[in-house]
C-alpha cells in the first residue's frame, strides 16, 4: 500500500469517528441540557473538515512531477498543514473567547444541572479524542506527513475542549460554574502553542531548510562507503515538504576515465536514494583530485 493510500485510510477512519462522535455528543448536549456538550459536538463536526482538508492535501501531493512542477507536489502538504495550524489556532481562540465572555457575563443559567449522560458524553470524547490523537500521530511519523500529524493536533485539541466540558459539567452539578470558562482559557494557550509549532515546522519545509543532523550523518556514512569515494568535500540537503533533496561533491581519482568517474557518481546517487527512503533526489559532483 502507497503512502497517499496508507493516509487516506487513516483520514478515513478518524472522519467515521468523528461523526458518530459529534452524533453521540449532540444528543449528549440536547437531552441532558448541557449546552458545554452541544459546543463540544460542534468542534467535533469541525474536525471532519479539517480532516478533508488533510486528504485533498495528501491527495496532491502525492501526483507526480509534471511539466510546471518538475520537482513534484510535495508542498502542496505544506499548505495544508498551514491551513489546519490557522484551523487550529481559531478554534484555541474560540474556545478561549468563549471562555472569557461566561466569566464576564457570569450567566449562571448557562451551568444549570446537566444530566449524568453528558458527563459520561465527556468522558466517551476524551478517551476517543486522545486515541485518535495518538493513532493519527503514529501513521504522520510512520509516513512523514507534517499534514497528518497537523490533524492529529486537531484531535488532540478537541479532547482537551473536552476536558473543559468535563471540568465545567462537574463544576455545574457541584456549585462551582467558574471552572467551565477558566479551563477554556487555559486549554487555549495549549491549542495555540500546539497551532504555532504546526504552522512554523510547515513555513521551515517551505524555505529550502537543511535536514537534521543525525539524516546528514546518516547520508555522509553512506557516501563515504562506496568504492572510489575519496571524501566528500561538499554536501548541502534541503526539504522539499516531507522530503529530503540532496547535493553533493564528492572526490575520485583524477586519473580515472570519464565513464569510470560516472559510474562512481552513480553508484552514490544509488546508494542514497535507495537507503535512506525520506530522500528524493541526490545530485552527484565529481571533483578530480
Amino acid at each position: 500500500m502507497d503512502r497517499s493510500r496508507k493516509a487516506m485510510n487513516v483520514s478515513c477512519v478518524t472522519i467515521v469517528g468523528n461523526v458518530l462522535l459529534a452524533g453521540f455528543k449532540l444528543f449528549a448536549g440536547i437531552f441532558a441540557h448541557s449546552s458545554a456538550m452541544v459546543s463540544d459536538a460542534v468542534h467535533s463536526l469541525s474536525d471532519v473538515m479539517s480532516t478533508f482538508v488533510v486528504i485533498m492535501g495528501v491527495k496532491f501531493s502525492s501526483k507526480a512531477a509534471d511539466r510546471e512542477h518538475p520537482y513534484g507536489h510535495e508542498r502542496i502538504e505544506c499548505i495544508a498543514a498551514l491551513l489546519l495550524a490557522v484551523m487550529l489556532a481559531l478554534t484555541g481562540l474560540g474556545i478561549g473567547a468563549a471562555g472569557i465572555r461566561i466569566l464576564i457575563e457570569q450567566d449562571e443559567n448557562r451551568f444549570e444541572m446537566p444530566g449524568m449522560l453528558a458527563l459520561i458524553a465527556a468522558v466517551v470524547s476524551i478517551l476517543v479524542k486522545e486515541a485518535m490523537y495518538w493513532y493519527t500521530r503514529h501513521a504522520a511519523l510512520t509516513l512523514k506527513a507534517g499534514v497528518l500529524m497537523a490533524d492529529a493536533w486537531h484531535h488532540r485539541s478537541d479532547a482537551l475542549s473536552s476536558v473543559g466540558s468535563l471540568i465545567g459539567i462537574i463544576g455545574a452539578r457541584c456549585g462551582f460554574a467558574f471552572l467551565d470558562p477558566l479551563a477554556s482559557i487555559l486549554i487555549c494557550f495549549f491549542v495555540l502553542k500546539a497551532a504555532y509549532s504546526i504552522f512554523w515546522d510547515a513555513v521551515r519545509n517551505m524555505l529550502d531548510t537543511a535536514c537534521d543532523d543525525g539524516t546528514i550523518e546518516q547520508i555522509e556514512k553512506v557516501i563515504d562507503s562506496q568504492p572510489g569515494v575519496l571524501q566528500i568535500d561538499q554536501l548541502k540537503s534541503r526539504l522539499f515538504g516531507d522530503r529530503i533533496y540532496v547535493d553533493v561533491e564528492i572526490q575520485v581519482d583524477g586519473n580515472l576515465s570519464l565513464i569510470e568517474a560516472h559510474n562512481i557518481a552513480h553508484h552514490v546517487h544509488d546508494a542514497v536514494e535507495g537507503d535512506i527512503e525520506s530522500i528524493k533526489h541526490c545530485m552527484v559532483h565529481v571533483n578530480p583530485k
